[in-house]
């Protein structure tokens, strides 16, 4: 896969699990404090991943890429800590998040990898 398409791939990828996230917190209710504390999280995380990666595909440097890059594995990362902190607690019992786990862990394997390699370079 060269670099548009898999630009263009993970573009897409995260801007639908945005989608997904924001469908899914708009079910969540504000019902505790942890559950605002956490869906504003959550959301500000997601979002951030799907717009940062965004920005790597317009970098203008080397440099610039991979900066972003670590923004993006970083949002990923807090975006699924915050998916685990729901599932332990228990704060939405009648909330599956498997779906959004399985999709949010595979992007993080994918640009930990891709930042790896980028660095190598």
């Amino acid at each position: 896969m060269d670099n548009q398409d898999f630009n263009t791939k993970y573009r897409d990828r995260t801007k639908n699990f945005t989608v997904e996230l924001l469908k899914a917190t708009s079910t969540w209710g504000s019902r505790t404090e942890e559950i605002r504390v956490i869906k504003k999280q959550i959301i500000r995380s997601g979002t951030s991943m799907a717009a940062n990666f965004r920005a790597t595909t317009r970098a203008r440097s080397h440099r610039e890429y991979y900066a972003k890059l670590s923004i993006v594995v970083e949002e990923t990362d807090e975006t699924l800590f915050w998916l685990d902190i729901l599932e332990e607690t228990g704060i939405l019992p009648n909330f599956d998040l498997t779906a959004l786990k399985d999709e949010i862990t595979e992007l993080l394997k994918v640009f930990a990898k891709t930042r790896k390699t980028a660095k190598q370079h």
